[in-house]
């Protein structure tokens, strides 16, 4: 297989996986409206190579590689899903690119320093996800950070030929219109350093909240909540959700055009966040001080939150109170005195 210049279009892409599970790749393949491959062709990105979808590998890839690192093929695009494999000892070897007897982690590096843009596809390319959870035996981490800490495979200083950082779609696994969206912004030139937040996340999807558009809304205005996991009721106060602090729109963005994590009744685990992986406890509980939720929503301070729950929870209609226990609606809501049939 021949890769020429002549032939490239405007930006030319290259996806590689490293320490994870594949399941970034496969949300992507649920895009719609429109799908992956009409997405690419619409923005002019050609896909050198990923490792699911491109017939060439073995020796037609280190040849692709190559002619990277020689300047025969521009690299425009790299994306990384996975987290980098540092062990043992920093040396990479635990994770070596087949073929080559070369660490992965030197493969990325080099890669990086040739590319336009650095694409961390995923909790775990960006921040190192649940690959670097525990002690790390594999020593694993992000492209630019190492959970919280600013470092990671590339370095805190890094940046691309434009000075962006590297640009973490964060979440496990991504929404696959997250990694649609800053693929056409890359494509138009209208991703900047100011459209990244804190953590280098894109800001058109980081700049919401789970909580926003969550179906059990009502239920978390009243402060009634579920008990068990097959409850109705809102799950922050025993169940361990996050979707008030948690960065992301799954609830106003659905999954598949219906679904969320809330949706199918699983509480949110926040994980767009760095360090997700290691809450201190487990992911269905809601750690508490004095009966206090210790993780409050954002924005919220401790004070105000406990006399809005106060109140709430005084006021709860009892159509609330129980439904919220139940794993169906038992009250319906009441008609109005006087409505008409």
């Amino acid at each position: 297989m021949e890769w020429t210049m002549s032939d490239q279009p405007s930006l030319n892409l290259l996806w590689l996986q490293s320490g994870g599970c594949g399941g970034c790749s496969l949300s992507l393949l649920c895009a719609e409206g429109p799908d992956l491959f009409t997405l690419l062709e619409s923005a002019g990105i050609n896909l050198l190579w990923h490792p699911s979808l491109s017939e060439a590998s073995g020796s037609e890839l280190i040849e692709l590689l190559k002619s990277i690192l020689d300047g025969e093929v521009r690299l425009d695009l790299l994306c990384l899903e996975g987290s980098v494999v540092c062990g043992p000892n920093g040396s990479g070897k635990f994770h070596r690119f087949a073929g080559t007897d070369q660490p992965m982690m030197q493969w990325i590096e080099r890669l990086a320093k040739v590319a336009g843009h650095v694409i961390a596809v995923g909790s775990c390319a960006a921040y190192g996800g649940i690959t670097a959870a525990g002690n790390n035996p594999s020593e694993s981490c992000g492209l630019q950070y190492d959970e919280h800490e600013k470092g990671g495979l590339l370095g805190q200083s890094f940046s691309d030929e434009s000075g962006l950082p590297v640009i973490n779609i964060a979440g496990c696994p991504v929404h696959p219109n997250w990694v649609s969206e800053t693929l056409v912004q890359l494509a138009c030139g209208e991703l900047q350093r100011q459209h990244l937040d804190h953590v280098g996340r894109p800001r058109s999807y980081a700049d919401h909240l789970v909580h926003h558009g969550c179906p059990r809304n009502e239920f978390y205005e009243y402060k009634a909540s579920a008990e068990k996991s097959s409850d109705l009721g809102c799950m922050m106060e025993h169940m361990g959700c996050l979707g008030t602090q948690a960065h992301a729109d799954c609830n106003t963005r659905l999954w598949n055009g219906e679904g969320s994590c809330l949706r199918g009744g699983y509480a949110c685990i926040n994980c767009t966040a760095p360090g997700f992986e290691e809450p201190g406890h487990p992911f269905t509980e809601t750690p508490k001080i004095a009966g206090i939720p210790v993780g409050l929503p954002t924005d919220m301070p401790k004070a105000w939150f406990v006399a809005l729950a106060s109140l709430a929870k005084a006021a709860t209609p009892k159509r609330l109170k129980e439904n919220a226990v139940a794993d169906h609606i038992r009250v319906p809501p009441s008609r109005k005195p006087g409505e008409k049939t």
